[in-house]
């Protein structure tokens, strides 16, 4: 039976692509109809304690509006997934009570296929605002700062460790690693919503993640593992061919840019160009502890890619695989003419840097799920990779930390939509500064 649905036709695109076919009858995912845009107005008292607020109008243009009932809840249906503008009218809040930031009254809700859309509007005392706006420069602003940026970091960090050793152990600098990112961002987002009836429709009895979608944590770690998929086989199926035919490194580089743009537009072709969101996660409120705000996905997140990236670290340098990895990236001639399997180690290396840009993507996914998602932060990849050194893991993780904090730190004097540019002067200055990186070493060429 022809598959017929979007999405059974591209993850059955995706499933050939890690190397299984299958051929069976499937079944059309559901699709929540009934939408909304959603939330709960409440702010925290001088004692620390959480108030409602009710009598709050919230309106979205053309659509239509609510007022918070008791409990500060709000529901505003919608026609359809799309991008909606919802304003709070501050008129209507109660006394002693503000926005935390003014300027944003109106925000953009992103509603997807899956169901209602949560949004946030933090509120605080009127008091908590003007001490908010007498420090904006504060020490606790530059904390916040430091805080995101380590956040982003990490997120760059497992993304820019696997292109470092592809780098290091092939010579190849690859462009479609932005893809294996977005690929890890679809993954989850599939079977995170939908799990494998998606695609084979006669498996809707069974459990998930057979009969449906799974939590976020187990479909990160599918999507992970499916990363894993799809570096080897791009790896086995285009660039060791291109290897053993005696392709240049310039020749696959350019390749690596043609892949890129047919992996995102065979994404696009499947997913769609409409935005979405994960079921789990999509969005939280803040925690407050010690004056900065993070919240528990994000947190946890965090602690997450902290212990895979100590993991990574450890596996380099203790384990065999690890060594002969840094071997072949040291020195290829050497290490094959030392017993080592170069081939096989490659391919290992294209596995690790696949699964670890498809848990990146993960991460980055939370706030909205898109095909071209690893375009977005190419940029930062490989300004991270540059500066900690091409070819060096542990300088990809130094460099990313830094290029977080310097991103986030920018905004403190320009605008925040300009903020990437950043990452631009970074990898100018590191290229005119210090060619090899921070951890690199210099090389003598001619």
């Amino acid at each position: 039976m022809l598959v017929r649905s979007s999405w059974q036709r591209w993850f059955l695109a995706g499933m050939i692509a890690g190397g299984v076919f299958v051929a069976s009858p499937s079944a059309n995912a559901d699709i929540v109809d009934d939408l909304g845009v959603v939330g709960q107005l409440q702010y925290t008292d001088a004692a620390g304690n959480k108030v409602f607020v009710a009598g709050v109008d919230v309106s979205i243009d053309d659509v239509g509006g609510a007022t918070t009932d008791g409990d500060g809840n709000f529901r505003i249906p919608v026609p359809g997934p799309g991008e909606y503008s919802i304003s709070l009218d501050t008129s209507t809040l109660p006394a002693g009570v503000a926005l935390r930031e003014a300027e944003r009254s109106t925000l953009t809700a992103k509603v997807s296929p899956n169901g209602d859309q949560r949004i946030i509007f933090p509120l605080v005392t009127a008091d908590s605002v003007a001490q908010t706006t007498e420090s904006s420069f504060s020490a606790r602003r530059i904390f916040q700062l430091t805080l995101e940026g380590v956040k982003l970091g990490l997120y760059l960090a497992m993304a820019a460790i696997g292109l470092s050793l592809i780098f290091g152990t092939t010579g190849l600098v690859n462009f479609a690693h932005a893809e294996l990112i977005t690929w890890g961002t679809l993954m989850a987002y599939f079977f995170n919503v939908y799990g494998l009836v998606g695609t084979f429709g006669f498996l809707s009895f069974l459990p998930a993640p057979f009969g449906g979608g799974v939590n976020f944590i187990v479909a990160t770690v599918l999507a992970t593992m499916m990363g894993g998929v799809l570096g080897y086989v791009l790896n086995r199926v285009v660039f060791r061919t291109s290897r053993n035919a005696g392709v240049s490194l310039l020749a696959q580089m350019v390749m690596t840019i043609g892949l890129s743009i047919l992996l995102r537009y065979v994404f696009v072709y499947f997913f769609g160009s409409r935005y979405r969101v994960y079921l789990d996660y999509a969005s939280q409120r803040a925690n407050t502890f010690w004056g900065l705000e993070l919240t528990s996905r994000d947190a946890t997140a965090m602690v997450a890619s902290i212990i895979i990236l100590v993991a990574v670290g450890i596996g380099l340098t203790r384990t065999r695989t690890g060594r002969a990895m840094r071997a072949v990236s040291d020195n290829r001639d050497l290490a094959e003419s030392s017993g080592i399997n170069v081939e096989r180690v490659i391919s290992q290396v294209w596995i690790l840097g696949g699964a670890l840009a498809a848990l990146s993507g993960t991460f980055f996914g939370f706030d909205t799920v898109k095909w071209d998602i690893g375009a977005r932060i190419l940029l930062l990849v490989f300004a991270a990779v540059t500066l900690g050194g091409l070819g060096t893991s542990f300088g990809a993780l130094v460099g990313a930390i830094i290029v977080g904090i310097a991103i986030n730190w920018s905004t403190l004097v320009i605008d925040t939509e300009l903020k990437n540019m950043t990452a631009l002067i970074v990898l100018i200055l590191a290229l005119l500064l210090r060619p090899q990186g921070i951890l690199g070493k210099k090389q003598r060429i001619g």
